[in-house]
């Protein structure tokens, strides 16, 4: 049966998974709406340097992250000199971790949806005098929303997923930045078969539901 620290892990993971989804879709929409109407030299950089963690191993961009967040790094040097201390091995640098990590599974599906929605609709809301914002809200998002559908639910399993990033960022500090995913290896680690099982048992359960609700609900998404 699940311990203690197993709840502790998985309402954890949760919350990080919900936190890096709520972000992602914000940072995400500006990217995905440039990616998708620019025609930019720069378009196809950027769309490489979003989907660099589709091909990079986790454990090359938690290095990365380490380094740049640690006290000697750029970023770690900015949230010193703002009294934030570092990131590493605490929870807020596990959710910039996971922003960057998934970013790809939150932009793409989103990029698709907006360039699937083609040049017409905005073209009949500019007729009809509404400003960009206007046309932003009551055109385009309705019309992208499978895109969005598919965004959050592949940003919050790819959140729920990871390991090699939120070792190397956050360690493994119980209650803090121990997620599912290092929980399973520590059982292993110290062969608890049984444990590690129903956690991974779990996570297969939830993989398989969440992604049978995205194509029972959203059944473009498969394409989007």
């Amino acid at each position: 049966m699940l311990s203690d620290t197993d709840w502790s892990a998985i309402r954890l993971t949760f919350e990080l998974a919900s936190i890096t989804t709520l972000l992602l879709l914000v940072i995400g929409t500006p990217i995905a709406w440039w990616l998708a109407r620019t025609r930019s030299a720069w378009k196809g950089a950027i769309g490489a340097v979003v989907a660099l963690p589709i091909v990079l191993p986790p454990t090359v961009i938690g290095f990365y992250l380490l380094v740049a967040m640690g006290p000697n790094g750029p970023v770690g040097q900015l949230t010193q000199s703002l009294g934030l201390g570092v990131l590493p091995f605490t929870f807020a640098g596990l959710v910039v971790a996971s922003v960057f990590y998934s970013l790809p599974f939150v932009v793409q599906p989103i990029q698709n949806a907006f360039e699937a929605i083609g040049e017409r609709p905005l073209e009949v809301a500019a007729t009809l005098r509404a400003s960009p914002f206007d046309t932003f809200y009551s055109v385009v998002l309705p019309l992208a929303r499978p895109g969005y559908l598919t965004a959050t639910v592949l940003g919050f399993a790819h959140t729920v997923g990871e390991f090699g990033v939120v070792l190397m960022i956050g360690g493994n500090i119980p209650d803090k930045t121990r997620v599912v995913s290092v929980q399973i290896y520590d059982h292993v680690e110290a062969m608890e078969y049984a444990q590690a099982h129903w956690l991974a048992a779990g996570m297969v359960a939830f993989s398989f539901l969440i992604l049978l609700a995205l194509y029972t609900l959203n059944p473009t998404g498969r394409r989007t």
